[in-house]
């Protein structure tokens, strides 16, 4: 079948006039042949694995060169991103990456309309006048990197704080540290991360990675913790745990020891961090380091969450609760052995997260992944109390200021509603707003419609689909519609409002997000049913859902798009692989496209527990399933692609989209456009200026309505070679 390329040119290749930019001839293939577990896979572009060689480079920036060049060809697109600059510059100020001391000093990032990035200011309290503290556009300015604040982590008294920048998303920490008064001391932190300020103030303990190289192999692994004193050098650090330490605490390689000061408890924490959201956790006397780590949780203990006060320690599990249950043991014998139950697991709602303060235990639930509620269990009661929030909510998250204060701020938002930042109080049962970002007005959202679907899946599963759309859109099966989901590591794609999204919707495209299995909207079994394995199920989700909005009148095979990123590359390789029918345009962004060779990346050992490992022949037959390199066939009419990679990215190696876009275009027979856009100022999207963010979505709704043939996204100039 031809697609939608037929009725601009009735030629394979073209060149853009306006740039001069020839499209790249086809990859040679050097067929190379891997055996697992008596399974052949020939793997013919195994070669752009070693991103050394300057031939592959050059193959990379030539597709990128051309892939830029056709997107910034279709006619809409610096309309749409016009459109969503504007969208998000209405607000006069965004704040994030909020951090209060217990001094109730506030230290944030926000970004005005005209800047690229977050700035660092502080205040006191709520109320307090502002103050720039740290302008990371000025952090070594001549060299021609951007800088971006990753953490700020102030100490338990909030004198001295330490602020890690990374350049160009590389994910390569720098930490800096200064005095409250922003004065910086001398020395930086390189390759730290998970900083924790031990009660001194004056000491903080972190984990450093092995290389900045995010192609070393060794990056990862073993990786050590250090103790750092401020006013010293690095190279005078103290290593608190080694080597050593791994093997006697039965410790992975690949797991990521992190070492925590918990004030609440005055205890050591060790975590042995993976994807793995349950958690190992290890804990010992503050005063002595010396002392052995003791064993308090285990991963069989299915805990993804706690939390302490001077008395309890809270665990968040779903041990015997796939819709998760609060449970508490004292800090003279915090094992989870030893813990007991303070809130009964729900048959209908999901707990999704929980924060203590002086006066009681606050959670939030979801019921079907889209409908948010909030508890409050006051101390020494054993009923909870539902709030009864300001608007209805499809996410909503509380956050205090630790167990030794009584402020507890509620966030509520939705598909349709941008989020709200509330400060509730227990004793007058009152909510006051309290927005840090400026409160700014969207008269178009009066005119969506935020629509909650079940859609029966392949093995008969209801799966929870959101619909966001137009009022004034005809249902006549001829409309765009963009498929957007994840599907991993039990992360639910909760409602959120985004400006972008609005964006899409003004142009009479209807947003679709299936909350496919492989998620947490529907608690632990949900994840479950989409790992490993049983991954197929997170694809077939989202290929159900294609087939609902045909069946229903919303659109066809020719308007339907579909986009994810990391691993929610998995989803959507895998649903145009496997249904290259069913979709007119895809793109998978920075995605994981070659699961079997993952763990021949830096980063993908620690996948394994989420994905599975080749070394084992059960968990290789999900890998190869979830492959979506290996399941692409010669000769097949594949939707148009945009697939992206990020040449500094640390979570997705640049080699895998690669792989997938060199395959891809040689097995392709139609005319549909697959296009390779490696950005080699980029890291995983961690760390990206506003208008990288702005563009890499611009050039993906761009792609899909041209593909869609909507009237305002076409090609400018095009002519044959």
């Amino acid at each position: 079948m031809k697609r939608t390329l037929v009725f601009i040119l009735c030629m394979v290749s073209f060149v853009l006039q306006a740039q001069n930019v020839t499209k790249p001839e086809l990859l040679p293939q050097k067929i190379v042949t891997n055996t697992y577990h008596g399974t052949t896979l020939e793997d013919p572009y195994q070669y752009l694995e070693n991103l050394d060689d300057p031939e592959v480079i050059t193959w990379m920036r030539d597709n990128a060169n051309y892939a830029n060049s056709v997107l910034n060809s279709i006619s809409g697109k610096q309309e749409l991103f016009d459109k969503m600059k504007e969208l998000i510059e209405r607000r006069a100020a965004s704040i994030y990456n909020l951090q209060i001391t217990d001094d109730d000093v506030y230290y944030y990032l926000k970004r005005v309309p005209g800047e690229e990035i977050g700035k660092m200011y502080t205040r006191k309290g709520y109320e307090g006048d502002e103050k720039l503290f740290f302008d990371p556009t000025k952090f070594r300015s001549d060299e021609g990197k951007t800088y971006v604040v990753q953490s700020i982590t102030p100490n338990i008294n909030g004198d001295k704080i330490a602020v890690s920048v990374s350049p160009n998303g590389s994910e390569n920490p720098e930490t800096l540290l200064f005095k409250d008064t922003g004065e910086q001391y001398d020395e930086i932190i390189h390759l730290g991360r998970g900083i924790s300020w031990r009660p001194d103030g004056e000491s903080f303990y972190y984990n450093k990675y092995n290389s900045p190289d995010v192609s070393d192999m060794n990056r990862k692994l073993y990786t050590l913790v250090y103790l750092h004193t401020v006013g010293s050098n690095q190279s005078e650090d103290t290593i608190v745990f080694s080597k050593d330490d791994y093997a006697s605490l039965d410790i992975k390689e690949m797991e990521i020891p992190i070492i925590l000061y918990g004030k609440e408890a005055d205890v050591n924490i060790l975590i042995p961090s993976s994807v793995d959201k349950d958690i190992e956790l290890f804990m010992k006397d503050s005063n002595d380091e010396a002392a052995d780590w003791k064993l308090v949780l285990s991963r069989e203990d299915d805990v993804i969450n706690l939390t302490a006060n001077s008395k309890f320690v809270y665990y968040l599990t779903h041990k015997d609760a796939p819709n998760y249950k609060i449970v508490r043991a004292s800090l003279e014998a915090p094992e989870f052995s030893n813990a007991e139950i303070v809130v009964k697991e729900s048959d209908d709602e999901i707990i999704t997260g929980f924060s203590l303060t002086k006066d009681g235990l606050y959670y939030t639930t979801v019921r079907n992944g889209v409908e948010a509620k909030v508890y409050y269990l006051a101390h020494g009661e054993t009923e909870s109390v539902e709030l009864n929030l300001p608007f209805a909510a499809g996410q909503a998250s509380v956050s205090s200021r630790g167990s030794k204060f009584s402020d507890i701020w509620i966030s509520i938002s939705g598909w349709t509603s941008p989020g709200k930042r509330f400060l509730y109080s227990p004793d007058k049962n009152t909510f006051t707003h309290q927005q840090l970002s400026t409160v700014v007005e969207y008269p178009e959202l009066k005119n969506l419609i935020a629509k909650e679907v079940e859609v029966k899946s392949h093995d008969g599963v209801m799966v929870p689909v959101s619909i966001i759309y137009s009022k004034d859109l005809k249902l006549n099966g001829q409309n765009p519609a963009v498929i957007y989901s994840y599907g991993a590591y039990g992360n639910s794609t909760s409602p959120f409002f985004s400006p972008i999204f609005l964006a899409y919707t003004m142009y009479d495209g209807i947003l679709v997000v299936p909350h496919v299995r492989g998620g947490g909207e529907l608690g632990d079994a949900w994840h479950r049913a989409g790992q490993k394995l049983n991954k197929p199920n997170t694809w077939k989700d989202a290929i159900a859902t294609a087939e609902y909005l045909i069946d229903e009148g919303y659109s066809n095979p020719k308007k339907i798009s579909i986009f994810g990123g990391s691993a929610g590359g998995i989803l959507v390789g895998r649903s145009i692989t496997e249904r290259p029918d069913l979709f007119v345009a895809a793109s998978p962004l920075v995605g994981a496209m070659n699961t079997v060779r993952m763990e021949e990346t830096p980063n993908g050992p620690v996948n394994t527990p989420e994905f599975g490992t080749a070394k084992d022949p059960e968990e290789f037959k999900g890998l190869l399933a979830m492959d979506s390199y290996h399941n692409l066939k010669p000769g097949t009419d594949y939707p148009a692609t945009l697939i992206t990679a990020g040449m500094n990215d640390p979570r997705v190696i640049a080699w895998e989209p690669s792989k997938f876009a060199a395959k891809m275009q040689h097995d392709n027979k139609g005319d549909s456009p697959i296009l390779f856009l490696t950005n080699f100022d980029e890291g995983h999207g961690i760390g990206n200026t506003l208008s990288q963010t702005l563009n890499n979505f611009a050039n993906v709704f761009s792609f899909f309505y041209w593909q869609s043939r909507h009237p305002d996204f076409k090609l400018k100039k095009l002519v044959k070679d």
